[in-house]
């Protein structure tokens, strides 16, 4: 079992920047991939960015490339989501989550945690 607790969201003005956090704890953290979804009202969830375990590999959505990075810590157990150039068309709620084996694929997550909401002004 994994908890998930994400923090940092908040309301930014559009190009502005937020880091999410993700902090887990249960079982191995580096024994995970991680991963972030967001879900816009009205909307989908959509995946966001992944990232190995060991943090070696990495992919984001189309929709974030160049300004989104997703990082992670295994000391800290915590796996970050850094947001530039924030658009806002990126106003959702953002989940962390964890999985055996990283993708873009929702269903193949676990474990997530309950949400936090970013929301970017015009």
């Amino acid at each position: 079992q994994v908890q998930l607790v994400e923090s940092g969201g908040g309301l930014v003005q559009a190009g502005g920047s937020l880091r999410l956090s993700c902090a887990a704890s249960g079982r191995t953290f580096s024994s995970y991939a991680m991963g972030w979804f967001r879900q816009a009202p009205g909307k989908e969830r959509e995946f966001v960015a992944a990232i190995s375990r060991s943090g070696g590999s990495t992919f984001n959505a189309d929709s974030v490339k160049g300004r989104f990075t997703i990082s992670r810590d295994n000391a800290k157990n915590t796996v970050y989501l850094q947001m530039n150039s924030l658009k806002p068309e990126d106003t959702a709620v953002y989940y962390c989550a964890a999985a055996y084996y990283s993708g873009s694929y929702a269903p193949q997550y676990d474990y997530w945690g309950q949400g936090t909401q970013v929301t970017v002004s015009s």
